[in-house]
């Protein structure tokens, strides 16, 4: 029987996505200081489990390109950004984030982690949305990596 690897204390980089999510809906509900949500999302529970470092980065980082990801994201979706959930956008904000400005982590590793978030937090069928999305991002902010791994490239 083989045991499960657990991640260690404060390790755990979904946990760390799904912060950065509630984060950013907070931000695109309410607006609002990012330093404040980032020090209320630090009181949360799941916080301890988080890779707190990558939480932070990404948070931060997300909000300060938000308008840079948005323009990236726009032309690949089938309806106006502004008809997306808070949900959705912020999933997808957060994927496009990793796969445009953080290439240690793989392409098929971002896009798995958007669709698990939306398959948790997301509509009935949202995770299918937001992986269609992020497929065609990927092949277009890393034609080099999906080219290597048999995919054919997207216009």
């Amino acid at each position: 029987m083989s045991e499960k690897k657990t991640p260690k204390p404060g390790q755990n980089r979904r946990k760390s996505r799904e912060l950065a999510l509630k984060g950013l809906y907070s931000l695109f509900l309410g607006g609002g200081d990012i330093k404040q949500i980032v020090d209320n999302l630090t009181e949360d529970e799941e916080y301890p489990r988080a890779d707190a470092n990558y939480f932070k980065g990404l948070l931060n980082g997300v909000a300060e390109c938000v308008d840079e990801l948005d323009v990236r994201i726009a032309p690949l979706l089938d309806r106006e950004l502004s008809e997306l959930s808070p949900i959705e956008h912020a999933i997808l904000c957060i994927a496009a984030f990793e796969l445009i400005h953080d290439v240690s982590i793989p392409y098929r590793v971002a896009i798995n982690e958007g669709v698990e978030l939306a398959k948790l937090y997301g509509g009935t069928d949202g995770y299918k949305y937001v992986n269609g999305v992020l497929d065609k991002l990927a092949a277009a902010a890393r034609p080099d990596e999906c080219r290597e791994n048999g995919r054919r490239e997207r216009k």
